[in-house]
């Protein structure tokens, strides 16, 4: 079966670069599922998790957000973070998770409501993709 280079990139530098039969994510506008020879397409990526197909194994990367940009024989995403489902401390995600719920549900006055929720987000996503590695 055909692949296509796959390369996902933080700030920090390259977290994944492979081939893979599909790709799919979620873009701002729904769920995508990218097989070789795909058009061109950018599309802004929700927090969510990344799936990379390729003979018959799944790998997971968590990433927040970013760009996926598809071309017919590459695609790249960026991404402000990106972890693979082997890296990712899920005792890390599991207190950031209960920050965010406990910030949540203090109300105070100074809460900035949707960085908690969007810090709620990204620990319910690292923790979905790190389950996924054990």
């Amino acid at each position: 079966m055909s692949t296509v280079t796959t390369s996902i990139v933080t700030p920090d530098g390259p977290v994944l670069e492979a081939d893979y039969e599909m790709v799919s994510c979620t873009a701002e506008n729904g769920e995508l599922g990218i097989l070789p020879g795909h058009i061109p397409l950018v599309a802004p990526l929700k927090v969510s998790s990344v799936r990379l197909q390729i003979q018959g194994r799944t790998d997971y990367v968590a990433v927040s957000g970013g760009f996926l940009e598809v071309r017919p024989d590459r695609i790249t995403i960026l991404a402000q973070t990106a972890e693979s489902a082997a890296d990712i401390d899920v005792d890390r995600a599991e207190q950031a998770k209960k920050r965010a719920e406990k910030r949540l549900q203090d109300k105070q006055a100074n809460l900035d409501q949707i960085r908690a929720e969007q810090a709620l987000n990204r620990a319910i996503n690292r923790l979905d993709v790190a389950s996924h590695s054990r």
